[in-house]
C-alpha cells in the first residue's frame, strides 16, 4: 500500500472548489451571526462565555484521545491564564497543560506558526509525563510510526506516516504552507492544514489534539479574531466518522472528499457554538432576574444543572437528583422545586414519578 506521503506529487493537493463554495459561504455568514451575537455581551459577562467556550473545547479534544479531564479545574486553570479570580481544584498536569495551550491557542492566534510554538505547546500537554522520550520536540525514534488496532500477533496497521528522520523537512515544509496559505479561503485551508499535520504525525505522543489546535488557528487567523469553536465537541459526537475520513483521506491527495467532510464537521461545531454562546447569554438573564430570590440549595442546583450545558440533564432534573445535589429532605426538595416553577427559575413536565424540570431560560435552545 502506498501512503499519500509516498506518492510523487506530495503534498501537492488536488480538491474541487466549485463543490465547496457553498460550504464556504455558509461558514462566512454563520460568523457573522456569532460576531453580532457576541456584540450584545457585556465585558464581564463575555470573560465568562470565553472561558467557558474554551474549558468545553479543551475537555472535549482530551475526550477524543481518551482522556477524561475534571472541568472544573480545567476551567479554574484558563481563569488564572486569563489572570481572572480562580478557586476550586487543583488541577492535574494533564489539566494544567491543556488549559495552558487552548490559552495560547486563543491569545496568539495572529502569530506565524513555528517549530517553536509547536514545542511549547507539546511541552503544555505532556506537562507530567515520564513515558515519552521526546517531549518538546519532534520524534526522533528509528521504529516506524504507525497508528494501528488489533492483537499484537494481527495488527490491523491503518496509517504509516514518514520516518522521523524526514519529518524536520516535512515540518518546515508544512509551517512555511501553513503561513503562506492565509488568502485561501477558510474551511479549505483549516480542512487541509489538519490533514497535513496529521499526515507527518511529527510527534511522539499529541498530534490530535494538536493538529485540530491547528486548524482552529488556521480558520482563527483568516476571521481576524478567535473562533470560539466548538470543533473538538462536533468530532467527539461522532468520532467514528472522524477517523474513518482521515483513514480514507491518508492514502490520495484528492482532498475534495475530506474537505467537504471537514468543512461540515466545522459548520456544525459552528452551530453548536452559536447555541452554548445563546445559552451562556441565557444563563446570564436568568440569573440577573433571580438575583437574591434562591436559597442556598436552589442555587446549588441551578449552578449544577447548567454545568450540563444546553443538552441539560438527561431525561430532566429529577426530585431524586435535587435530593442527591442537596441532601434534602424530600419535603423540603418539593418546596424548593414548586417555588422554582414559581419563579420561573423552571419548567414541570409530567406527574408523579414521571416529574421533570428543566430550566426555563429566553433561548431558542431551552429543552
Amino acid at each position: 500500500m502506498q501512503w499519500n506521503w509516498q506518492q510523487k506529487d506530495w503534498p501537492n493537493f488536488r480538491y474541487d472548489n466549485a463543490a465547496l463554495d457553498a460550504l464556504e459561504t455558509q461558514f462566512l455568514k454563520q460568523s457573522g451571526v456569532v460576531v453580532g451575537t457576541l456584540k450584545h455581551i457585556e465585558s464581564d459577562a463575555k470573560d465568562d462565555l470565553v472561558i467557558d467556550l474554551i474549558s468545553t473545547e479543551a475537555i472535549k479534544t482530551s475526550e477524543i484521545e481518551g482522556e477524561f479531564l475534571n472541568r472544573d479545574s480545567v476551567q479554574a486553570s484558563i481563569r488564572r491564564n486569563f489572570g481572572l479570580d480562580a478557586s476550586g481544584k487543583r488541577p492535574t498536569p494533564a489539566e494544567q497543560g491543556i488549559a495552558e495551550m487552548m490559552t495560547a491557542l486563543y491569545q496568539t492566534f495572529d502569530d506565524p506558526l513555528s517549530d517553536a510554538m509547536l514545542f511549547q505547546w507539546h511541552k503544555m500537554l505532556t506537562s507530567g509525563r515520564t513515558d515519552l522520550n521526546d517531549i518538546g520536540c519532534y520524534r526522533t525514534h528509528a521504529e516506524p510510526m504507525q497508528i494501528v488496532s488489533g492483537a499484537d500477533y494481527a495488527p490491523n496497521i491503518h496509517y504509516e506516516a514518514p520516518p522521523s528522520a524526514q519529518v524536520g523537512e516535512e515540518m518546515a515544509r508544512f509551517i512555511e504552507w501553513f503561513n503562506a496559505s492565509q488568502s485561501m479561503p477558510p474551511l479549505t485551508r483549516a480542512s487541509i492544514a489538519h490533514l497535513y499535520f496529521e499526515c507527518i504525525h511529527p510527534f511522539e505522543d499529541g498530534n490530535g489534539r494538536i493538529g485540530r489546535a491547528i486548524a482552529e488557528k488556521a480558520l482563527s487567523q483568516n476571521l481576524g479574531q478567535p473562533t470560539l469553536l466548538a470543533l473538538s465537541h462536533a468530532i467527539q459526537s461522532k468520532k467514528k466518522a472522524y477517523y474513518a475520513n482521515l483513514e480514507q483521506s491518508n492514502k490520495t491527495l484528492d482532498l475534495t472528499d475530506w474537505i467537504t467532510y471537514f468543512a461540515g464537521t466545522i459548520l456544525e461545531a459552528q452551530r453548536y457554538s452559536l447555541q452554548l454562546i445563546e445559552f451562556l447569554i441565557a444563563k446570564t438573564k436568568l440569573y440577573d432576574r433571580l438575583q437574591g430570590q434562591l436559597n442556598e440549595r436552589q442555587d446549588k442546583v441551578i449552578a449544577r444543572m447548567f454545568r450540563e450545558g444546553p443538552e441539560g440533564f438527561k431525561g430532566g432534573l429529577s426530585a431524586d437528583n435535587y435530593m442527591s445535589i442537596t441532601s434534602a429532605p424530600r419535603a423540603t426538595t418539593t418546596r424548593d422545586l414548586a417555588d422554582l416553577v414559581a419563579k420561573g427559575a423552571l419548567i414541570k413536565t409530567g406527574e408523579r414519578r414521571y416529574t421533570r424540570y428543566w430550566l426555563k431560560l429566553d433561548t431558542e435552545y431551552q429543552n
